[in-house]
């Protein structure tokens, strides 16, 4: 409990803040890529970084899952995020919150739900 009202004192004193700031990020979540043995990770592996800044696209037609949201970098399709991982992403991003994604992690790991780790940050704007 005590880290929890510590956690909100710091969001308190980061939200009083946020007008001094031109923007603030967040991170919301890390997962896996999925599906990047079906898209082009394996051609554009070379290119990428940790750090690279990553494109999410929402995908509610995709008949697989109404929640999906494209992984691109550079206008490369590499997967998705996963779906068991995707609803409050889904859910921020059809209220028109603004998210950002980066590699956080990169592996030549043979599984490749390994070999890249992506993180979601919120985007929050300063008062006005």
């Amino acid at each position: 409990m005590r880290s929890a009202c510590s956690a909100l004192a710091l969001l308190a004193a980061l939200a009083a803040d946020v007008s001094c700031a031109q923007s603030l990020r967040l991170l919301a979540q890390r997962s896996p890529l999925a599906g990047a043995q079906f898209h082009q990770l394996h051609a554009v592996r070379p290119g990428l970084r940790e750090g690279d800044t990553l494109t999410l696209e929402r995908e509610p037609g995709n008949r697989h899952d109404r929640r999906a949201i494209r992984v691109l970098w550079r206008g490369h399709m590499l997967g998705y995020l996963p779906r068991a991982a995707n609803f409050e992403a889904a859910a921020e991003m059809d209220a028109g919150q603004r998210l950002s994604a980066r590699i956080g992690r990169l592996t030549d790991d043979p599984d490749p739900w390994r070999r890249v780790r992506i993180d979601v940050y919120v985007e929050l704007a300063p008062a006005q």
